[in-house]
């Protein structure tokens, strides 16, 4: 079972829509909050197919038999959503028990103001030789091919699924902060394997693990992530907020993090203070022995 040991979250996390895209409102100081995650279902063609606890699997369905846009929609068409938010059932928040390690990860937005890229932060890695996860949304893809190909071919770090257009994922049209979800079934199929397809062609290999535009899901969107063969991941540690926290506060929250932890940052706003916090936060994680595991390596036994 996946049991985060604290979250931090900011009280107005718009930031992690918005700012972490097209700008950066004004800093707001991390929050601890604590709760339980149900266990996450596994990989699965079976939309609805429960895994043993601990475990996602280690089986990826070959790009052949994902399910069809109308096989979603027939599927999924009837579910209600019971629950909408960070922490909807069958969505990936922690590590399992007894993680070696934490997992860095960072989101790059893509949009106005958001296809940029941190290389500061990307050097400080790999300098340090930490590995880390980067969830990638198309917008950011289409403007950086040759970046996600350079990210995509360092054995240090690996590419996830950041969504096509960067929507909450939604099959009601739930909004978060302002920004409206997708629609339907279909439209969370679409929000997914668009940017899956890009991806795939271009790294010559099927992300594992998807994270939604703000983070936001409901739990049949979950299912549908995962009927599609990734793993909705969002974090236990908010590392920078959007790119809103100045590098001092984005230090303290990474040295806090503890094994087992799922941190989230950005790495399209170089002008943010996320990349000197993660240099500064790196040799202090390393000397407590505290290591950084690619979500593959972590999730995927």
């Amino acid at each position: 079972m996946y049991l985060p040991k604290r979250r931090h979250v900011i009280s107005a996390l718009a930031g992690l829509a918005l700012a972490g895209c097209s700008g950066r409102p004004e800093p707001k100081g991390p929050q601890t909050h604590q709760t339980s995650v149900p266990p996450a279902p596994e990989l699965s063609p079976a939309p609805t197919a429960p895994a043993p606890e601990g475990s996602l699997g280690p089986e990826q369905k070959p790009m052949s038999v994902v399910p069809s846009r109308q096989q979603i929609l027939t599927s999924f068409s009837e579910d209600k959503p019971s629950s909408w938010g960070l922490e909807v059932s069958g969505t990936v928040l922690s590590l399992a028990a007894g993680a070696a390690g934490i997992a860095l990860t960072f989101d790059c937005c893509g949009g106005p103001g958001g296809e940029a890229f941190d290389h500061q932060l990307v050097r400080a890695l790999r300098e340090h030789r930490y590995p880390a996860t980067f969830f990638l949304n198309a917008r950011w893809v289409k403007a950086n091919e040759g970046l996600v190909q350079e990210l995509a071919d360092d054995p240090l770090f690996e590419i996830a699924n950041h969504g096509t257009r960067h929507l909450p994922l939604s099959v009601t049209g739930s909004s978060a902060y302002g920004i409206p979800g997708t629609r339907d079934a279909g439209e969370v199929y679409d929000e997914i394997m668009e940017n899956q397809d890009l991806l795939a062609a271009l790294t010559g290999k099927a992300p594992r693990f998807f994270r939604s535009g703000t983070a936001h899901l409901d739990d049949v969107s979950a299912k549908i992530v995962r009927a599609l063969g990734l793993a909705p991941v969002n974090f236990s540690v908010n590392g920078d907020a959007g790119a809103t926290f100045p590098a001092a506060v984005v230090t303290s929250a990474l040295e806090a993090a503890m094994p087992g932890d799922i941190v989230i940052a950005h790495a399209n706003q170089p002008g943010s203070g996320t990349a000197a916090g993660v240099a500064e936060a790196l040799p202090v994680l390393l000397e407590r022995g505290t290591q950084s595991l690619r979500l593959s390596e972590a999730l995927l036994n």
